[in-house]
């Protein structure tokens, strides 16, 4: 007889074959429910680490993002109004990138060569930086894909800022400006702002009466029919809670007298009005080291003395001198009368008691051919406010009866 063993020894199932044939269609059954628990698992995983702003499955984000600046500062009354309002009314995610003081009409004015920088600040309900540049320098990096994890928000507001956004100088305007260079549809809004007669409930009143606007544009632009090539510049009289309407300007092209002061020393005597003053003159003297040269100078001169400085030493021997006249001076932006304008300009509607809306291009100009299609949006945006005030008191009517 025949033997075998080692490799050639054939191998015996410990099993029997029906069991074995049982357990295989066992298995064979779980195979899909397996499947699905781990591609749950996957997928809770990619949820777990994906960021919080990451698009849905679709694509688009759950809510729009709004992108915030003003111009008067990260701790402006007029930023937290309007903060406040837009978060309370969770129609969008809002995002805030402000320049860390007050820089007032610097206009369109960048930071080159510079360091500038982005620190996290604590706004409820928002995620936030103040930096350390302009306001066209605050919509540029987060415009840029390097601050905040998108790059390209539904909408950007510059406000609310103090004074009306009228004059060439407004740097509330040219932060709005820098994101219709980038395509992204963007509004600046004003108080007309009166000196020690303004309370920060008039910038909350203020964001109430521009929120029917902001929610009108987000509307449209999810739609793809809002205003194009044009930014919303909005202005609100200084008793925002007495306004009387809405009206379509245009721009008065109005700008404050600026008036020169001879002064005696090289910065004023509050350290927060040399940044803005000289900021709003474009100039970065900021930096440490330039203001300290600065200081040095002002030691070395007295108001306007004379300083004789050699210049060079003649063949006689003789020293030749030369005078040099060392003046300082201060720049401060004055109010002036404001007369002759037309009852179709911003100001002019602001002083009658409306909130001005002009359209503007990327010039800062008002086309004549925008001003038909942002007629119509106004009144259409006008209109749908008014019929979701009447709605509560019309069904409160109809219960009644």
């Amino acid at each position: 007889m025949e033997s075998t063993s080692g490799e050639d020894a054939p191998k015996r199932n410990p099993l029997p074959s029906a069991l074995v044939s049982n357990l295989e269609s066992v298995l064979a059954a779980r195979r899909p429910a397996a499947a699905e628990v781990s591609t749950a698992a996957a997928a809770g995983e990619a949820e777990a680490s994906a960021p919080e702003d990451a698009p849905s499955g679709d694509g688009a984000p759950a809510r729009p993002i709004v992108l915030l600046t003003c111009a008067g500062g990260i701790r402006s009354a007029g930023l937290a109004a309007l903060v406040d309002a837009l978060v309370t009314g969770a129609r969008c995610d809002v995002h805030v990138c402000a320049p860390e003081s007050d820089k007032p009409a610097c206009g369109y004015s960048i930071t080159i060569r510079e360091t500038i920088t982005a620190t996290s600040v604590d706004f409820t309900g928002a995620k936030a930086f103040e930096i350390s540049g302009t306001p066209v320098d605050c919509v540029s990096l987060a415009l840029s894909g390097r601050l905040f994890p998108w790059s390209s928000p539904a909408l950007v507001i510059s406000g609310i800022n103090t004074g009306p956004n009228c004059g060439f100088h407004s740097s509330a305007i040219a932060a709005a400006r820098e994101a219709l260079v980038y395509g992204v549809p963007s509004i600046a809004i004003s108080l007309n702002w009166k000196k020690d007669e303004t309370k920060d409930s008039d910038f909350k009143d203020a964001a109430q009466a521009c929120l029917p606007l902001i929610n009108a544009a987000l509307d449209d632009i999810e739609k793809g029919t809002f205003l194009r090539g044009c930014l919303l510049n909005i202005g609100v009289p200084s008793a925002p809670s007495a306004i009387k309407g809405f009206k379509l300007t245009k721009q008065s092209g109005y700008s404050p007298a600026q008036s020169w002061q001879a002064v005696s020393a090289s910065r004023p005597s509050s350290a927060t009005h040399f940044m803005g003053m000289h900021q709003s003159l474009g100039i970065q003297l900021a930096q440490l080291g330039k203001d300290a040269s600065a200081a040095a100078a002002a030691r070395r001169v007295s108001g306007q003395r004379k300083a004789v400085e050699v210049e060079s030493v003649a063949t006689a021997g003789k020293q030749e001198t030369r005078e040099v006249v060392k003046k300082l001076f201060r720049a401060e932006f004055v109010e002036r009368q404001h007369q002759g304008l037309d009852e179709d300009t911003d100001l002019r509607a602001l002083e009658n008691g409306f909130v001005s809306v002009t359209p503007l291009n990327v010039h800062g100009q008002v086309e004549p051919e925008i001003q038909a299609p942002a007629s119509d949006w106004l009144s259409a945006a006008v209109s749908l406010e008014k019929e979701k005030e009447a709605a509560p008191a019309t069904a409160e009517a109809h219960s009644a009866a």
